[in-house]
């Protein structure tokens, strides 16, 4: 059985994010959502131009941002994945021309029905839904409703408060890709290497 990919989200911290590409992570992903403790700004954009990610492909978070915004923000990047947490349409989120991500909140498997309306996007992102809020919750849904999604084409990556608790129970329900954000933090926005690694450590041997 193959071990799923990786996505570390929430990077705001130059030293963190160079040791992270030396992990070889699939993914590493910046949140350009005011409202969150790991948002990123243009003095962090400016600070890495000249950083060589190599293997790992940079994600970037956006919530109901304009279009001009998306534009200015993503260029940043070489071939970014463009990650939409709002109530953006799937028209609006292919017209960027790049490889996209569209999240869904779940409650319930009710909600599983709104994956059909983005067949174009290169992933589904799952998340807990909590009302009012766009995400960054750092708590997990009933990931047993996973088994009715009927749709084998499609990438799923696995959010919401992934930890060295539960990640065994994560890995079970064969998600394409796990992101992991407030679970491998010591503080709030703070990653903890350590805490990576370990988790990672579990993710690689899945299988095995």
């Amino acid at each position: 059985m193959n071990s799923p990919k990786v996505k570390i989200c929430g990077i705001s911290n130059i030293e963190i994010l160079k040791t992270l590409i030396s992990l070889d992570l699939d993914f590493i992903g910046f949140i350009f959502y005011s409202k969150s403790p790991r948002y990123v700004d243009t003095k962090f954009l400016q600070s890495i131009e000249d950083i060589d990610f190599k293997d790992s492909r940079p994600v970037c978070v956006y919530v109901n941002a304009d279009e001009d915004y998306i534009y200015e923000t993503s260029s940043y990047f070489n071939n970014p994945i463009l990650q939409f947490h709002g109530d953006e349409e799937n028209n609006f989120c292919e017209s960027f021309g790049l490889d996209y991500w569209k999240a869904i909140r779940v409650k319930d498997k009710e909600d599983l029905e709104t994956i059909s309306l983005y067949n174009s996007a290169q992933a589904i992102l799952l998340e807990n839904h909590k009302e009012g809020s766009y995400g960054g919750t750092g708590e997990s849904f009933n990931w047993t409703i996973l088994k009715d999604i009927e749709n084998d084409d499609q990438n799923f990556v696995l959010s919401g408060g992934i930890n060295s608790q539960n990640v065994d129970n994560a890995l079970k329900t064969n998600s394409w890709c796990l992101d992991l954000n407030s679970g491998v933090e010591s503080q709030e926005g703070v990653k903890n290497i350590e805490l990576v690694k370990d988790i990672l450590k579990t993710i690689e041997t899945y299988g095995i």
